[in-house]
């Protein structure tokens, strides 16, 4: 009997996820609003869709998992999640929303006027997107699992076809009032349980765990090798990657301009602090409750077991419900905003040529498609990963790329063309290179462990080095005319443009 509480929080989140998307499908009519929500999304919706999609798998299992596992040391996840919208608010979230682009790589073809730096662009969102999607899926089918004991791929399935239906439909205005919902969900199903878990904690006479290690910084608790070194390389990626995320950046496309876009990252910023002060409080207490999850596959799993191992009956059940709930809305949301920003850059850069798929909307579908058919085949057929280390490969690989570029191209006018294919190319293979070792033969020992599990700290550097040093010597008066346009638009005053316009 207990197992149907979270089948039907489960089905309760499905269902609302599609009522609140009917009405993005009566309004949804154009390409922009399929896309770019017509622009029009205020900051504090758009603040807390940012927060709904955001937080994935990793934050809401991921991290809690990590913490029972390795102490912590792992809690510079979620400062590194947070603090990566503090680098986006200074650096790139008011020219980016003034470059008045729909997607990254309409930023880059702005920026050098180069349709070979848009198709890298392109095919490096894809393959981001796909690589972070699929740990959402993996998550859903982990999730059901531990509930109910179903089939590991029923999950993948169900988030499959909701988020494709959602998405396909109604667009970018559809699942922006979706992914707003769905953070005020998570963030009530994992604070009342963390609040309940400690009243319950003090109850029992706040039992300590003090094994050696768990608790003391860079320990390599858990015969983790060279903490120092992956530290460092998780500060990078998470820092640096979220500027890099392209279902992030696309949020800002919807703001009406950049003031709009800086508010927007201010409220995020608050609404992330709120949300990560309760997964670690998961991890610890797991570290009393249920110390058999730490270290083993089913340490992720541990927000969804310990309400129903520290309270009995209806409480217990009522809870895990709840965290089910919660947990699934993460899956939903970020899926929904990973599938926008893969579908439309499918749509607008890898099928716009293909005439016979008729306008804009209809390719957008068809992108929509093939952005969560990938990953739910790779998902089907991939190994077991931890969630929150392939969602900071994610993080990596777009540290290693989207973030050079930004930077560089935002406030460095000698970048050019050649030098931003290069860096993309460089860092972008450097990095990919390293997740797919890790996913397909890994985990690695010793310094090649350490050096492809956290690739961030070599393959960022490396990407800006060849971005800086190409560009250098490759810089020509016809470079430098186009990256006068460009900085004029990226930091002109928003009145003057609208003027000119």
């Amino acid at each position: 009997m207990t197992s149907w509480w979270p089948v039907l929080a489960i089905v309760a989140v499905v269902g609302a996820t599609f009522a609140i998307g009917l009405f993005g499908v009566r309004v949804s009519r154009t390409t922009s609003d399929f896309l770019v929500a017509s622009r029009s999304v205020s900051p504090t919706l758009n603040a807390s869709a940012i927060g709904g999609e955001y937080l994935s798998a990793a934050s809401f299992l991921g991290i809690a998992g990590l913490v029972l596992s390795y102490g912590v040391d792992m809690l510079w996840f979620p400062v590194g999640y947070t603090v990566g919208y503090l680098v986006l608010l200074i650096l790139v979230a008011a020219p980016l929303r003034r470059s008045g682009a729909y997607t990254l790589p309409d930023f880059a073809e702005m920026r050098l006027r180069s349709r070979r730096v848009r198709s890298a662009s392109s095919v490096l969102v894809v393959l981001i997107g796909w690589l972070y999607l699929l740990p959402q899926l993996q998550g859903a089918g982990i999730t059901l699992r531990a509930l109910t004991g179903a089939p590991v791929w029923l999950g993948a399935v169900v988030v499959a076809v909701v988020v494709g239906i959602t998405v396909a439909t109604g667009g970018m205005r559809s699942i922006t009032v979706v992914q707003a919902f769905q953070y005020w969900l998570k963030l009530f199903a994992i604070a009342l349980p963390a609040v309940l878990l400690v009243a319950a904690w003090y109850r029992d006479g706040t039992p300590v765990f003090t094994e050696g290690g768990w608790g003391d910084p860079l320990s390599g608790y858990g015969e983790r090798e060279y903490p120092l070194y992956t530290t460092y390389s998780i500060v990078l990626a998470t820092f640096l990657g979220t500027m890099g995320l392209p279902h992030v950046l696309v949020r800002f496309y919807t703001n009406p301009d950049g003031r709009a876009a800086r508010r927007t990252v201010l409220a995020v910023l608050a609404l992330l602090s709120v949300f990560y002060l309760f997964p670690p409080v998961f991890g610890a207490l797991g570290r009393i409750y249920t110390p058999e999850l730490a270290g083993t596959d089913a340490a992720d799993t541990v927000v969804l077991v310990l309400p129903s191992v520290v309270f009995d009956g209806w409480l217990g059940d009522a809870l895990s419900a709840l965290v089910a709930a919660g947990a699934f809305a993460a899956f939903l949301s970020t899926a929904s905003g990973l599938c926008v920003s893969v579908a439309g850059v499918l749509s607008q850069d890898l099928l716009r040529h293909e005439g016979r798929l008729g306008d804009g909307v209809r390719r957008f579908r068809l992108g929509t498609a093939i952005a969560i058919a990938v990953p739910f085949a790779l998902a089907l057929v991939a190994g077991r990963a931890n969630l929150a280390q392939t969602v900071t490969l994610a993080f990596a690989v777009a540290a290693s790329t989207f973030c050079p570029l930004l930077v560089l191209g935002i406030w460095w006018p000698r970048l050019t063309e050649k030098g931003a294919l290069a860096g993309l190319l460089v860092g972008g293979g450097a990095a990919l290179a390293a997740v797919v070792a890790v996913l397909a033969a890994g985990p690695f020992t010793g310094v090649a462990g350490a050096l492809l599990g956290q690739p961030a700290a070599w393959t960022v550097p490396l990407a800006f080095a060849t971005c800086v040093v190409v560009s250098l010597r490759t810089g020509d008066r016809s470079q430098r005319l186009v990256s006068d346009a460009a900085m004029a638009r990226l930091h002109g005053p928003e009145e003057i443009q609208a003027r000119r316009a």
